[in-house]
């Protein structure tokens, strides 16, 4: 379980604020929904709290820890930000083992599991090169939650899926909360902020201004 917490955050980039004081805490076990227009300020959040860029002002406290002072990244993060980095000449299974080398927490049963929660077939021996954009996009959350992740923050997960992995992803979500794990996504699709959203905040400018329970 991750507690997240934002105090006073900001970032500029070319002098531009792109976030602007944010204070908040994300709970562990709750789905957290940002909604807002392109370049309103969401994926750099979910950027802000993957590690993935310096504040220019304020901090960014997992579990009471502060993000680029006592950790580099979020321990125990799965995440899905623009376009994720898939390797084109190997099959599904092949992607996420090679990807759990890097820890090595992740048990082979583990990667099959993912892939079968996201519809996928973990035996087939199809290349990536050759997935659908809605295949890409499953793979694409089975290597943000195979590890079994504590935070998951995801950027349109439910992107170029067809209405069948709609709902496949959303039960996933749902249990991975279950399981206690903090959840913020950002989409443009309401339908899914509002089977999934416990919270739904709007970002407009930067700033994380609108909340609704």
């Amino acid at each position: 379980m991750s507690k997240v917490i934002l105090e006073n955050y900001s970032k500029k980039i070319n002098k531009k604020e792109v976030l602007k004081n944010i204070n908040y805490t994300f709970d562990s076990g709750k789905i957290y929904g940002l909604f807002g227009r392109n370049g309103s300020g969401k994926t750099m959040l979910l950027r802000a709290i993957a590690g993935l860029i310096y504040p220019t002002s304020g901090v960014v406290k997992i579990d009471g820890k502060i993000l680029h002072k006592d950790m580099s990244f979020p321990p125990k993060l799965g995440i899905i930000i623009e376009n994720t980095h898939l390797l084109p000449q190997y099959d599904s299974f092949t992607n996420l083992k090679i990807l759990s080398k890097i820890n090595n927490i992740a048990t082979d049963d583990d990667i099959k599991q993912s892939i079968k929660q996201v519809g996928l077939d973990p035996d087939s021996r199809l290349k990536v090169k050759k997935f659908s954009l809605g295949m890409k996009q499953r793979l694409s959350i089975a290597q943000a939650i195979f590890e079994k992740p504590d935070l998951l923050l995801l950027d349109e997960p439910t992107n170029a899926i067809d209405e069948k992995g709609v709902e496949e992803i959303r039960t996933l979500l749902l249990n991975q909360k279950k399981l206690g794990a903090t959840i913020i996504i950002a989409s443009h699709n309401k339908e899914d902020l509002s089977v999934l959203a416990d919270i739904t905040l709007k970002m407009d400018e930067g700033k994380l201004f609108y909340e609704q329970a």
